[in-house]
């Protein structure tokens, strides 16, 4: 219980430690913990973007805290979610050390300036991947399906009207949220 505990808090400070960013930022780490633990599968951390989108919290805290819950109780939620806030607030004591002098600091500015493309890489690789696992059956592209084996027809449907929706009404995010959660439990996406 003990090493399973370390674990997790080992795995979730390594992404707290090196997801810059934000939420979207965590998700390539958490593919790859999908990858090499049983703790979630990759069809999950797709479903848990879903859920984190439509509750209060980021996603690597909603998938810290929901896999160490499902792996060692509560203790292990709070195990988790520390490790991945842990890097965070050690950071934040530092800079507020040192405030004043970090931000005017031209090497500072210059280096999360130069973050900014990786990040946008991450993110787009992760749009890349939720596209493929959530819109396209990609398993059916390998072999050579029929187009309405490879897409997901009712998902790709809905992804257009919601941009047409969104572009049209301005309605605050969770209005979408709401109607696309009724919309995923009436035609069982």
């Amino acid at each position: 219980m003990i090493g399973e505990l370390f674990l997790l808090y080992y795995e979730f400070f390594k992404i707290g430690l090196f997801a810059v960013g934000g939420g979207m930022a965590t998700l390539p780490f958490l593919y790859d913990l999908a990858d090499k633990y049983d703790w979630f599968t990759q069809k999950m951390v797709g479903d848990m973007i879903a859920i984190s989108e439509s509750t209060p919290g980021p996603i690597g805290v909603n998938m810290a805290t929901y896999t160490g819950f499902q792996n060692a109780g509560p203790v292990g939620a709070v195990v988790a979610t520390m490790g991945l806030i842990t890097p965070s607030i050690i950071v934040i004591i530092i800079i507020a050390q040192f405030l004043k002098k970090f931000s005017e600091s031209q090497t500072v500015q210059d280096i999360f300036y130069t973050l900014r493309p990786a990040v946008t890489g991450l993110i787009g690789a992760v749009a890349v991947t939720l596209i493929t696992g959530e819109v396209i059956n990609a398993g059916a592209f390998s072999q050579g399906g029929t187009i309405s084996e490879i897409f997901k027809f009712k998902e790709v449907i809905w992804f257009f009207i919601l941009i047409v929706l969104t572009n049209k009404y301005k309605k605050h995010p969770l209005f979408y949220i709401c109607i696309s959660a009724a919309v995923g439990i009436l035609f069982s996406f």
